[in-house]
């Protein structure tokens, strides 16, 4: 069974720290979804990864663009079968059923946003009361810091 991380993004934006943890994910070999809740954003975070320098190239796609293909796909609704990570952005919701299937599952959330931590908290309440192992990471200095385990 996976396990669900969450991000608490205080120092960084989503913009710089997605691109981060993606490194992360494809350095163990895994094939990524990425799932929002709104097409703008994914749009705007499709143009980031495109972005950066050569040698910082994530080969990535959209959902409907040979998503079989696809290292990481950045999608609205998406199952997470046959992924190896998932991660969260805009609050989009993830099942205790898909986190099982996957290594790792990941929810990133803004820690200026309100609607962001009551949503992370809920998702939180919701994916631990499902007895699913979860860890909440928060940003510190500059690094990444473990602040709390269930499961």
């Amino acid at each position: 069974m996976g396990a669900v991380y969450f991000y608490h993004l205080t120092e960084s934006p989503l913009d710089q720290a997605l691109p981060q943890l993606l490194d992360r994910a494809r350095a163990q070999g895994w094939r990524v979804l990425v799932r929002g809740r709104n097409q703008p954003l994914l749009a705007r975070l499709d143009t980031v990864l495109w972005e950066g320098p050569d040698d910082s190239f994530r080969a990535h796609g959209m959902a409907g663009d040979h998503d079989d293909n696809q290292p990481i796909l950045l999608v609205l609704d998406h199952p997470g079968t046959g992924f190896d990570c998932i991660m969260s952005v805009d609050g989009a919701d993830l099942t205790a059923a898909e986190i099982a299937t996957a290594e790792r599952a990941c929810i990133l959330f803004d820690g200026q946003d309100g609607d962001a931590l009551q949503r992370a908290r809920g998702q939180w309440k919701t994916l631990t009361g499902a007895a699913v192992a979860a860890q909440y990471w928060a940003q510190e200095d500059g690094r990444w810091v473990k602040k709390a385990e269930a499961g």
